[in-house]
């Protein structure tokens, strides 16, 4: 019988992508409007400047094991005091995200550090502005809160997601615990993170359904653990060798599913 049902955060009940996009979307067209640079292209160029640079860093294997990207470096600030990684990361993105800004700039033919850097202090703050929440989200967590534990199981920066916490408050009150990452030591796919969760709401793997939008984090890592799993897939993405126990393009198809998983026992 199930009891509880694991959530991931980024892209499952927060529409993170979406938000990162407005937030590119938003700086870009201010450079735009300075320097007549054309904006999507100057977000391709500001991705691409990022994803190389925060790639070079001493910290990076760090943020794979824990669930960072790239463009959370370009927005977060890291103060989490109790790693050394997170202290070393904190003291490195102000200079990161100057220096990917301004190397986008520069494939645009603008060689600006100081409008370079004013936008990477320009998109921390557009990023703040635009939390999306995907529609169903609440309703869900409405159905289900009473009828199930709920846990929130999520990578990255302790200090960067309760940020994405903090400006959609609603969320909090939804789930009986909360498990990031970097607060943990290890992030999904690896199966500790999961048992951990498993040993905060003293249940067994069995009793347990974690749903995600990454099949090679949120999946893969309850797979893992004996855990099942659905597969959020809003995008229709074409399936790698991963496979969840369930897939599913809405959240609302969720209830279909625990439905009949409790009719089966």
């Amino acid at each position: 019988m199930i009891k509880a049902i694991f959530f991931d955060l980024d892209d499952t009940l927060l529409w993170d992508q979406k938000s990162i996009k407005e937030a590119f979307a938003a700086t870009c067209k201010a450079a735009e409007n300075r320097c007549g640079v054309d904006a999507d292209q100057l977000e391709d160029a500001v991705r691409e400047a990022a994803r190389n640079l925060y790639t070079s860093y001493d910290f990076y294997p760090f943020t794979q094991i824990i669930g960072i990207n790239p463009f959370e470096g370009l927005w977060g600030n890291f103060l989490d005091e109790h790693h050394d990684h997170f202290i070393k990361m904190k003291e490195t993105v102000p200079g990161y995200r100057k220096d990917a800004w301004t190397n986008g700039l520069k494939t645009m033919g603008v060689d600006d550090p100081d409008f370079g850097e004013w936008l990477a202090e320009r998109f921390p703050q557009e990023r703040r502005k635009v939390p999306f929440v995907y529609d169903e989200t609440f309703k869900t967590l409405d159905l289900l809160k009473g009828n199930y534990q709920l846990l929130l199981l999520t990578n990255g920066s302790p200090d960067l997601q309760n940020t994405k916490l903090e400006i959609t408050p609603e969320l909090v009150p939804y789930f009986d615990q909360i498990v990031i990452s970097g607060a943990f030591g290890r992030g999904k796919p690896d199966p500790s993170i999961f048992e951990h969760a498993l040993s905060l709401l003293s249940l067994k793997k069995e009793e347990v359904i974690m749903v995600g939008d990454n099949l090679m984090t949120d999946i893969l890592g309850a797979n893992r653990s004996g855990i099942r799993t659905i597969w959020i897939n809003r995008h229709n993405i074409e399936r790698n060798e991963v496979i969840p126990t369930y897939e599913i393009k809405h959240l609302e198809e969720l209830f279909p599913i625990l439905e009949n998983l409790r009719d089966r026992f």
